[in-house]
């Protein structure tokens, strides 16, 4: 680590845009403060509304609770909102809100329900469905729980699409989870197709246009990097990607954080080229934390590293539209 008292060694930080919170995530963050807001503490959460630790204890420390199922709600609460997180949930979730006489809003991101409703326009036509994902992400639960059991048959690697034997292989169509790695997925659906020929796509690409901008912004900044930073949670599939990404484009070393102290600052040598991206349900505060973490031990000259300008927004559930949303409101992820 470079001494307070010495001179700072020089760096450059390459900062990728776009980075973060993407449309959806920053819906889903809405809809919770929204609803605290609106409805008053506490406001549950099934599930982690995204997959970042920071952005939940910030939820928390408004008045939401987490609980994984329905029936962890208490029976004095249940007159409180209960929010189903951006990835999506199984038909069987919204199903037992009803029986419960929970209320609920449904944060799904628009571009997950894109990919249920793709999924069961193939089941409508009579095509087996295949998903591309990563088994146990829980998208990946949310959208096998759009269909019957056993209309969905979830494919992880081009290994995995050479072993699959359909039940009618000239009637198959996929889908895909929204944040996978736009290389690998690539080629999974190749052999797919190399073995089943009349296999149908869906309408639209389904991964989204956050991950594949995220990622492409990562392959333009990490040659020549010695170090790529992504700032995300480890269960977030869109951010682990990036660090792949970073590393097949040419990057040094590339590692997920979650904040500046998870950096091995002892450990990281002669550096002279750090890139730094965030997946898309990690918040700008912490970007910023690790810059100033590396401007208090270098000479830090920050390089943007823009591919692509986004201006997606997503409006919030109808019950929520006319509460105001304000930039203090959403300080804690945003910064002031």
């Amino acid at each position: 680590m470079a001494s307070s008292t010495a001179a700072k060694s020089p760096i450059t930080i390459r900062l990728c845009g776009p980075r973060g919170f993407c449309a959806g995530v920053d819906r889903a963050i809405q809809i919770v403060v929204l609803a605290l807001k609106e409805f008053g503490a506490p406001v549950y959460v099934r599930h982690e509304i995204v997959h970042n630790r920071y952005v939940v204890e910030g939820l928390e420390a408004k008045g939401a609770i987490f609980v994984e199922e329905l029936d962890e709600i208490p029976p004095e609460h249940r007159k409180q909102p209960v929010v189903f997180s951006a990835h999506g949930v199984p038909k069987s979730v919204p199903a037992d809100a009803d029986q419960r006489n929970l209320f609920y809003l449904d944060a799904t991101c628009p571009l997950v329900s894109k990919v249920h409703k793709q999924a069961m326009r193939h089941h409508r036509l009579g095509r087996h469905v295949v998903l591309i994902g990563h088994a146990g992400h829980p998208e990946v639960i949310g959208t096998m729980g759009q269909l019957p059991e056993g209309a969905v048959s979830l494919i992880e690697t081009v290994e995995d699409a050479d072993a699959y034997v359909p039940p009618d292989p000239d009637n198959l169509g996929f889908v895909t989870q929204t944040t996978l790695s736009v290389d690998d997925t690539a080629g999974v659906i190749k052999r797919l197709h190399e073995r089943f020929p009349n296999l149908t796509a869906p309408a639209a690409d389904s991964i989204c246009y956050a991950t594949t901008n995220r990622q492409e912004a990562v392959k333009q900044a990490a040659p020549g990097c010695d170090l790529f930073l992504v700032v995300g949670a480890p269960n977030s599939s869109n951010s682990k990607r990036l660090v792949e990404v970073a590393l097949r484009a040419g990057a040094k070393h590339a590692v997920l954080v979650q904040r500046a102290s998870e950096i091995d600052w002892d450990g990281l040598g002669e550096i002279a080229t750090v890139g730094l991206s965030a997946g898309a349900s990690a918040p700008e505060v912490i970007v910023n934390e690790i810059i100033e973490a590396f401007r208090e031990r270098y000479h830090a000259a920050v390089e943007l590293a823009d591919t692509v300008e986004e201006n997606e927004n997503f409006l919030v559930n109808r019950e929520l539209r006319h509460v105001e949303l304000t930039v203090a409101d959403m300080a804690f992820v945003n910064g002031e």
